[in-house]
Protein backbone atom coordinates (compact mmCIF):
# COMPACT_ATOMS: atom_id res chain seq x y z
CA UNK A 1 0.00 0.00 0.00
CA UNK A 2 2.77 2.57 0.90
CA UNK A 3 4.10 1.81 -2.20
CA UNK A 4 1.18 2.32 -4.25
CA UNK A 5 0.82 5.93 -2.66
CA UNK A 6 4.61 6.81 -2.32
CA UNK A 7 4.61 7.13 -6.35
CA UNK A 8 1.69 9.37 -6.90
CA UNK A 9 2.01 13.52 -6.62
CA UNK A 10 -1.70 14.06 -6.86
CA UNK A 11 -4.87 12.17 -6.34
CA UNK A 12 -9.01 12.74 -6.95
CA UNK A 13 -11.30 9.84 -5.44
CA UNK A 14 -14.95 10.20 -4.52
CA UNK A 15 -15.85 9.80 -0.85
CA UNK A 16 -19.18 8.79 1.33
CA UNK A 17 -18.67 9.67 4.78
CA UNK A 18 -20.52 8.00 7.52
CA UNK A 19 -20.59 9.08 10.96
CA UNK A 20 -22.43 7.59 13.92
CA UNK A 21 -22.53 8.79 17.29
CA UNK A 22 -23.39 10.94 19.85
CA UNK A 23 -26.96 10.04 19.09
CA UNK A 24 -26.91 11.27 15.70
CA UNK A 25 -25.96 9.48 12.44
CA UNK A 26 -24.71 11.59 9.12
CA UNK A 27 -23.51 10.90 5.76
CA UNK A 28 -21.96 13.05 3.23
CA UNK A 29 -19.95 12.59 0.00
CA UNK A 30 -18.35 14.30 -2.67
CA UNK A 31 -14.93 14.56 -4.19
CA UNK A 32 -11.63 14.48 -2.37
CA UNK A 33 -8.51 16.03 -4.25
CA UNK A 34 -5.18 15.89 -2.75
CA UNK A 35 -1.57 16.83 -3.83
CA UNK A 36 2.17 16.75 -2.31
CA UNK A 37 3.04 18.64 -0.58
CA UNK A 38 -0.20 18.45 2.09
CA UNK A 39 -2.81 19.85 0.13
CA UNK A 40 -6.37 18.72 0.53
CA UNK A 41 -9.55 19.83 -0.52
CA UNK A 42 -12.99 17.86 0.14
CA UNK A 43 -15.65 19.31 -2.01
CA UNK A 44 -18.83 18.07 -0.87
CA UNK A 45 -21.77 17.45 -3.17
CA UNK A 46 -23.82 16.31 -0.24
CA UNK A 47 -24.65 18.57 1.73
CA UNK A 48 -24.03 21.01 -1.33
CA UNK A 49 -21.51 23.57 -0.49
CA UNK A 50 -19.38 22.30 2.50
CA UNK A 51 -15.88 22.75 2.31
CA UNK A 52 -12.62 21.31 3.97
CA UNK A 53 -9.66 22.43 2.42
CA UNK A 54 -5.42 22.25 3.67
CA UNK A 55 -3.80 24.95 1.49
CA UNK A 56 -0.35 23.67 2.55
CA UNK A 57 0.15 26.08 5.61
CA UNK A 58 -3.97 26.59 6.98
CA UNK A 59 -7.29 24.84 7.12
CA UNK A 60 -10.45 26.17 6.10
CA UNK A 61 -13.65 24.75 7.21
CA UNK A 62 -17.35 26.34 6.15
CA UNK A 63 -20.51 25.04 5.72
CA UNK A 64 -23.35 26.52 3.60
CA UNK A 65 -25.75 28.75 5.60
CA UNK A 66 -23.08 29.51 8.46
CA UNK A 67 -21.86 33.30 8.85
CA UNK A 68 -17.92 32.38 9.16
CA UNK A 69 -15.67 30.00 8.12
CA UNK A 70 -12.61 28.65 10.30
CA UNK A 71 -9.37 28.85 9.91
CA UNK A 72 -6.75 27.43 11.64
CA UNK A 73 -2.86 25.81 11.50
CA UNK A 74 -2.74 23.11 8.97
CA UNK A 75 -0.07 21.62 11.17
CA UNK A 76 -1.93 21.92 14.92
CA UNK A 77 -5.22 19.07 12.83
CA UNK A 78 -5.61 16.69 15.01
CA UNK A 79 -8.77 15.66 12.87
CA UNK A 80 -8.68 12.34 11.65
CA UNK A 81 -9.69 12.84 8.38
CA UNK A 82 -5.48 13.20 8.48
CA UNK A 83 -5.22 9.27 8.10
CA UNK A 84 -6.11 9.94 4.60
CA UNK A 85 -2.75 11.27 4.32
CA UNK A 86 -2.20 7.14 3.63
CA UNK A 87 -3.53 8.24 0.32
CA UNK A 88 -0.68 10.13 -0.39
CA UNK A 89 2.33 8.18 0.92
CA UNK A 90 2.79 10.07 4.04
CA UNK A 91 2.47 7.72 6.53
CA UNK A 92 3.49 4.08 7.05
CA UNK A 93 1.08 1.92 8.90
CA UNK A 94 3.81 -0.19 10.19
CA UNK A 95 5.00 2.80 11.91
CA UNK A 96 2.09 4.41 12.85
CA UNK A 97 -0.30 1.40 14.03
CA UNK A 98 0.23 -0.47 16.81
CA UNK A 99 -0.83 -4.57 16.93
CA UNK A 100 -1.68 -4.32 13.63
CA UNK A 101 -2.98 -7.21 11.76
CA UNK A 102 -4.03 -8.26 7.87
CA UNK A 103 -7.19 -10.40 7.34
CA UNK A 104 -8.10 -11.54 3.74
CA UNK A 105 -11.73 -10.25 2.73
CA UNK A 106 -12.71 -11.92 -0.79
CA UNK A 107 -10.60 -10.02 -3.11
CA UNK A 108 -8.91 -7.08 -0.25
CA UNK A 109 -7.54 -7.12 3.14
CA UNK A 110 -8.93 -6.04 5.95
CA UNK A 111 -5.66 -4.04 7.50
CA UNK A 112 -6.73 -2.99 11.88
CA UNK A 113 -4.49 -1.47 14.48
CA UNK A 114 -4.67 0.73 17.14
CA UNK A 115 -3.13 4.74 16.07
CA UNK A 116 0.32 5.31 18.11
CA UNK A 117 -0.25 9.27 18.37
CA UNK A 118 -3.94 9.36 18.96
CA UNK A 119 -4.99 6.56 21.52
CA UNK A 120 -6.77 9.04 23.85
CA UNK A 121 -9.08 9.93 20.91
CA UNK A 122 -8.88 6.49 18.16
CA UNK A 123 -9.40 3.05 19.69
CA UNK A 124 -9.09 1.62 16.44
CA UNK A 125 -8.47 2.07 12.79
CA UNK A 126 -9.61 -0.28 9.98
CA UNK A 127 -8.68 -0.25 6.20
CA UNK A 128 -9.88 -1.90 3.51
CA UNK A 129 -7.47 -2.48 0.78
CA UNK A 130 -6.92 -4.36 -2.61
CA UNK A 131 -3.82 -6.54 -3.60
CA UNK A 132 -2.44 -3.77 -5.38
CA UNK A 133 -2.64 -1.35 -2.62
CA UNK A 134 -5.92 0.88 -3.37
CA UNK A 135 -7.60 2.03 -0.44
CA UNK A 136 -11.38 1.15 -0.90
CA UNK A 137 -11.90 1.99 2.82
CA UNK A 138 -10.91 3.66 6.04
CA UNK A 139 -12.77 3.69 9.28
CA UNK A 140 -12.02 4.58 12.84
CA UNK A 141 -13.27 4.09 16.00
CA UNK A 142 -13.24 7.18 18.61
CA UNK A 143 -12.83 6.45 22.21
CA UNK A 144 -16.34 7.93 23.00
CA UNK A 145 -17.76 4.85 20.84
CA UNK A 146 -18.34 7.26 17.76
CA UNK A 147 -17.78 6.08 14.35
CA UNK A 148 -16.48 7.52 11.12
CA UNK A 149 -16.14 5.53 7.83
CA UNK A 150 -15.28 6.65 4.23
CA UNK A 151 -15.80 4.46 1.09
CA UNK A 152 -13.42 5.68 -1.77
CA UNK A 153 -14.62 4.79 -5.20
CA UNK A 154 -13.53 6.10 -8.69
CA UNK A 155 -9.51 6.67 -7.89
CA UNK A 156 -7.37 8.67 -10.13
CA UNK A 157 -3.99 8.92 -10.25
CA UNK A 158 -1.80 11.74 -10.47
CA UNK A 159 -4.32 13.71 -12.52
CA UNK A 160 -4.01 17.30 -13.46
CA UNK A 161 -5.17 19.80 -10.41
CA UNK A 162 -5.69 23.15 -11.21
CA UNK A 163 -3.04 25.31 -8.79
CA UNK A 164 -6.18 27.31 -7.51
CA UNK A 165 -8.01 24.07 -6.50
CA UNK A 166 -6.49 24.50 -3.25
CA UNK A 167 -6.99 28.13 -2.38
CA UNK A 168 -10.03 28.67 -0.24
CA UNK A 169 -13.06 30.56 -2.33
CA UNK A 170 -14.29 32.59 0.79
CA UNK A 171 -18.72 32.93 0.05
CA UNK A 172 -19.65 36.66 0.20
CA UNK A 173 -20.75 37.86 3.25
CA UNK A 174 -18.62 35.09 5.62
CA UNK A 175 -15.97 36.21 7.38
CA UNK A 176 -12.70 33.92 8.21
CA UNK A 177 -11.90 33.55 12.22
CA UNK A 178 -9.45 31.62 14.14
CA UNK A 179 -11.00 28.24 15.09
CA UNK A 180 -9.93 25.74 16.81
CA UNK A 181 -9.04 22.50 14.83
CA UNK A 182 -11.60 20.05 15.40
CA UNK A 183 -10.80 16.94 17.64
Amino acid sequence: MNRHYNRLHSLRVQFTETYNGMGMKRTESGTLLLEKPGRMKWLYAQPAGKVFVIDGKYAYSYSPGDAQADRYPAKKLDDFRTPLRFLLGHAHLEKELSGLTMTPLGKNYRLRGVPKNMGRQVSEVELTVTADGTIRSISWKESDGATTAFQLSGEQENPRIAPDSFHFQLPAGVVVVRGLPPI
